[in-house]
Order: structure tokens, then C-alpha cells, then sequence
């Protein structure tokens, strides 16, 4: 079936997280599943497909059912919805909707072991490793946020006074923005609003396909 064309994300979904952060309960999830499907996920997913022609072809919007099985926090749902994009040169774009606005970035936010070889390599390398500092910066300047699971120490072989520790210790590298809940979201102006972030985050995306690339490991990150 075909998806209908983005109009803008409903004010009702940020009222939906809201809610359910206040009442994570299936009885509550259940009453409102069809709201969730209506006001949530359909408009992410025609958001992504707008989105898709640039930063495409494959999406994908996460289960919103959270793994409990070794977590002290038992609650079954999630309190956001997270979707990602991944593009013909393997770089995958992220977008996420919450009670407290939306969230877009871009990277490796889970890398496997070969592709974690392959980023700490780069970024130990003087001439790599002074690109991937130079264009973190450049973003960090614009409002962006450098993100990833990381090692409270450097890794060995590496010193802990390394001039790139800060990134040896990344186990996952991307970077992102938080966007408060704004009227051009509930508006066709949210695709353009989109792509001109994913935009500036290109060339830590070329970085990235340049020196990390994919996983040659056949299991899923």
C-alpha cells in the first residue's frame, strides 16, 4: 500500500510520549495503540520516505517495545520512537521522536569488531586522526553533539595522554542534535529542516565510510 505524502508531525505525538512516560502500562498502551499507529508512527514513516530520495532507500522505524530481560526498569515501552535511514554509500541516519521534540544524527552508533579496528586505527593515525578532530569541531561549533558508547580509559595499546584519547575511547561514533518541539515540525518544512542538518553532517559521514566502512563480519551489529 502506498504512503500517503508527509504533512508535518502531529502536536499529538509529542502528547503521546508524555503520557505514556506517565502511565507505562500495557492496559494504557492498548487503549491508545491505534493513536500511536495514527499520530506517531505513520508520520515518521512518510517523514523517512520524503527523506528517502536523498538519504535512502532503506528505512526502518524500531519496535517500541523495550528488552527488559536484564534491566532493573521493567516498564514494557518505550518513551520515544526511533527510525534510521540508511543510504546507498551504507551511511545510516538516525531520527528519533519524543516527548521533548526530535532528535536527528547520523554514524556508527554500534560498530562491530572489525569496524571499531578500523576507527581506532584511524583516529590513533596523525593525518586521520587530525581530520576526524578538525571536523568534530567544525560541527560542535554549529550545535552538534559527538556521541558513542565509551571506555571510561584508552584502550592498549594507547597512552591515556594521547592527543585523540577523547576518541580511542569511542566504542561507537556518530553525532546529532536535539530539536525542541517547533510549529515547522507539524509542516511539510520538516523534511527540509531535516536534510539540511543530515546535510552538514556529511563530511563525518565521509570520514566515516572513508576510514571505518561497513562490517565484513556476516552477523548483525
Amino acid at each position: 500500500m502506498a504512503v500517503v505524502s508527509f504533512r508535518g508531525i502531529p502536536a499529538d505525538a509529542f502528547d503521546f510520549f508524555e503520557e505514556l512516560a506517565a502511565d507505562n502500562t500495557k492496559a494504557w498502551w492498548t487503549e491508545n495503540k491505534e493513536r500511536y499507529e495514527r499520530n506517531v508512527r505513520a508520520p515518521v514513516e512518510e517523514l523517512l520516505v520524503a527523506l528517502g530520495g536523498e538519504f535512502g532507500p532503506t528505512h526502518k522505524i524500531f519496535r517500541p517495545y523495550r528488552d527488559v530481560r536484564f534491566s532493573h526498569d521493567k516498564t514494557p515501552y518505550k518513551t520515544n520512537l526511533g527510525a534510521s535511514l540508511t543510504d546507498r554509500h551504507g551511511s545510516v541516519w538516525y531520527l528519533a521522536l519524543s516527548a521533548t521534540g526530535m532528535y536527528a544524527g547520523g554514524g556508527g552508533y554500534q560498530l562491530d569488531t572489525d569496524q571499531l579496528a578500523r576507527l581506532r586505527a584511524a583516529v590513533a593515525d596523525d593525518v586521520t586522526g587530525g581530520e576526524l578532530v578538525e571536523l568534530a569541531a567544525a560541527v560542535e561549533k554549529k550545535g552538534y553533539e559527538i556521541r558513542g558508547e565509551a571506555l571510561k580509559r584508552v584502550p592498549k595499546p594507547w597512552d591515556a595522554d594521547h592527543p585523540r584519547a577523547r576518541f580511542l575511547r569511542h566504542k561507537g561514533l556518530y553525532l546529532g542534535r536535539d530539536l525542541a518541539p517547533a510549529s515547522w515540525m507539524g509542516t511539510k518544512k520538516a523534511v527540509d529542516r531535516i536534510a539540511a542538518i543530515w546535510r552538514e553532517m556529511q563530511p563525518i559521514q565521509a570520514w566515516l565510510r572513508t576510514n571505518v566502512g561497513g562490517s565484513l563480519s556476516s552477523s548483525e551489529s
